[in-house]
């Protein structure tokens, strides 16, 4: 007998927005400072949040309070955090490849592949559209992989 599936949280999109943003932020701090290890940083951060939840998104983790000082209401529609997290654990893939550039002495490569992570985060904070959560959703190469990894 198959445990039960455990439902997914909901969570206020606007968070990831947020996060999102203060990712690309770091991640252009780090290019301007010339330090890749920063975006080693971002990358754990991303794999922590895609592993264990969204609950524990350190980039996403101010926005509740953001939200209470600006007294900004509830968002308007909750999402599922399935997506964001396969979204995330794409950015970490992503970032840990820069990282590896980085050690094998090709910095280009690495702030390449950095700046297409920082990129797709930017489309993210700024329109709302996550390429990552939409990729989750063509379930045709791997069906339901993701959630029984992610529980």
């Amino acid at each position: 007998m198959s445990p039960s599936p455990t439902p997914a949280r909901l969570i206020d999109p606007r968070g990831q927005r947020f996060g999102a943003g203060l990712s690309v932020a770091i991640l252009s701090a780090a290019f301007v400072l010339g330090v890749p290890w920063i975006a080693a940083l971002i990358a754990l951060a991303l794999g922590i949040s895609a592993t264990f939840g969204t609950r524990y998104s350190a980039l996403g983790r101010p926005w509740p309070y953001v939200r209470r000082l600006l007294t900004i209401g509830p968002p308007a529609e909750l999402e599922h955090e399935f997506p964001p997290r396969f979204a995330q654990a794409l950015g970490a893939v992503g970032l840990a490849v820069a990282i590896l550039l980085f050690l094998v002495g090709v910095p280009a490569a690495g702030w390449t592949v950095s700046a297409v992570v920082g990129g797709l985060q930017l489309l993210l904070a700024a329109t709302g559209y996550c390429l990552g959560c939409r990729l989750y959703f063509l379930r045709w190469w791997a069906p339901s992989l993701f959630q029984r990894l992610a529980r």
